[in-house]
């Protein structure tokens, strides 16, 4: 991984754990695709993808997440959850990270299981 990425995933776990998230696995890899971080927001595991982009040109960060990495998420995801005794409520949430500022959005939900 980048520096570049591992600022932009260390400034959204930390803003995640501002939120009141519970950073649980960075990082987390598998055959089957990768997940930038997983937190609990109460009872709710939480599948986040880390996006960050200099500007808004080509889409910005947001559009970067296409449906074949959505896919690869979601593949990632129920290979997690594989190893858990008690299936959890999940969901996936995106944090888009933009421009010199750093402006920071999170998009709960951004995506369901495909």
């Amino acid at each position: 991984m980048s520096e570049r990425g591992r600022d932009a995933e260390d400034r959204a776990a930390t803003f995640l754990q501002q939120q009141g998230l519970i950073l649980i696995e960075r990082n987390y890899r598998c055959r089957l695709g990768e997940i930038d971080l997983i937190a609990r927001d109460g009872n709710t595991l939480v599948f986040v993808e880390v996006r960050m982009r200099s500007g808004t040109s080509f889409g910005g960060a947001a559009a970067s997440i296409t449906a074949a990495k959505r896919r690869k998420l979601t593949l990632a995801a129920r290979h997690y959850l594989a190893g858990t005794r008690k299936m959890p409520p999940c969901r996936f949430d995106a944090l888009l990270i933009t421009g010199a500022a750093h402006t920071m959005e999170w998009i709960k939900n951004a995506f369901d299981e495909q």
